[in-house]
């Protein structure tokens, strides 16, 4: 692994954090969302894999990982955001109080709202997400995908009945094309991104993904991480767990770690220049990390993740292919996942920095040592099924 595959960049911690940062992801909240997700026909929550051969190969206490290609049938977990966020929607045409919301209270007046169209912007999970629940809940839905999207992603997102198409915009431009779209044609703008004046849904997406950190709640009750390792595109998934893990009061709030792609590092390049404004990754965001092929943060995630994030790392597409072929090929006694591109990256880091000497700087300044309990989440499946088999049978590294 070349030694320019990771590069870390430490956050500095020194300004006292604004509680009403995270007020959107407290435990009540957390509370309502989990409620709501449990509602939905064929709920189960995700598999919590300790691998334990693994983390004493590393050098590690505990190796935790949320498996999300088991999230429902999608193979990712882009539909906790989704759906809440439709719910919400919904739910306030309907008059329903969050600990109201419910599938099928929602449902039950469906044809108060099936003329309802939502549109969005998406490299391919988060779109499938939309579709699959605009159709659960009966109402329609469009999704365009930007420059060198999968077809295979684009099939998966028309299979549920949306109407969808791959751009000539990269993937920012195509947020922006679906927002004038939304304008143009009565359209609710559906983005797990934020800017000044479009918070309320992203919001409601982030709090959607706080499910993630309850299931791990009733499903540990032991083992508290030191460390949570979690990847970026626009900082929004990483931004509600870092949330809603500063409003467990009763727990001692875990070293937590940013992961993207060297193709498109907004929040690590913001970091780095030390800018007043989020920084925009522009041009066409190479990288195989397609999930987290995003050049601008999101407004609300980028307040949350530089005021308590401890750092940052960027990461070559060999480290998320290492990643992958790990986790696809378990030691003895250990667990599978399949984990994909956007999925690995997490794990290809860790297993880099805790087993190559070129990057014990990294594994120092982060305190990663024989006492540390690590915590992943593998945000997707196989999701394109051609590149996750090119990974592992083709690539290299």
């Amino acid at each position: 692994m070349n030694k320019d595959a990771i590069s870390c960049q430490i956050n500095d911690l020194t300004e006292i954090v604004d509680p009403s940062l995270f007020a959107f992801a407290n435990v009540k909240i957390a509370n309502n969302v989990i409620k709501f997700h449990r509602s939905l026909p064929n709920y189960t929550p995700t598999p919590l894999v300790k691998l334990s051969r693994l983390a004493s190969r590393l050098g590690i206490k505990e190796l935790l990982i949320k498996d999300e290609s088991h999230r429902f049938d999608l193979n990712a977990f882009k539909v906790l955001g989704a759906s809440y966020a439709i719910a919400k929607y919904l739910g306030e045409i309907l008059e329903l109080k969050d600990d109201e919301l419910t599938f099928g209270k929602i449902l039950a007046k469906q044809s108060r709202y099936k003329n309802i169209t939502f549109v969005t912007a998406t490299d391919g999970n988060h779109g499938r997400a939309v579709a699959w629940s605009t159709k659960l809940f009966g109402c329609k839905s469009v999704a365009y995908m930007p420059k060198g999207s999968s077809p295979t992603r684009l099939e998966a997102i028309k299979n549920y009945g949306t109407e969808a198409s791959i751009t000539t915009l990269n993937y920012d431009d195509t947020v922006i094309h679906a927002k004038h779209k939304a304008r143009e044609e009565g359209w609710i703008l559906l983005q797990d991104t934020s800017w000044e004046g479009y918070e309320k849904v992203p919001l409601h997406i982030m709090q959607g993904y706080c499910t993630l950190v309850s299931e791990y709640l009733n499903q540990e009750q032991e083992i508290w991480p030191t460390h949570v390792f979690i990847q970026a595109g626009v900082g929004s998934l990483a931004a509600a767990i870092l949330a809603y893990l500063h409003n467990l009061s009763d727990r001692p709030t875990p070293k937590f770690i940013v992961v993207e792609p060297q193709g498109a590092p907004c929040l690590y390049e913001s970091i780095r220049l030390n800018v007043d404004k989020p920084f925009r990754v522009r041009g066409d965001l190479p990288t195989i990390m397609a999930g987290l092929a995003c050049g601008e943060p999101s407004h609300i995630g980028w307040s949350i993740l530089k005021s308590a994030t401890n750092a940052f790392l960027m990461c070559s597409d060999d480290v998320t292919r290492r990643g992958v072929k790990v986790l696809g090929n378990p030691l003895g006694g250990d667990q599978r996942i399949i984990s994909g591109e956007s999925g690995a990256v997490t794990l290809g880091a860790l297993f880099e920095i805790m087993s190559n000497e070129q990057f014990y700087k990294i594994r120092d300044v982060l305190n990663l040592t024989g006492n540390s309990r690590v915590l992943l989440f593998s945000t997707e499946g196989d999701t394109d099924p051609a590149v996750y088999r090119n990974i592992v049978w083709l690539s290299n590294t």
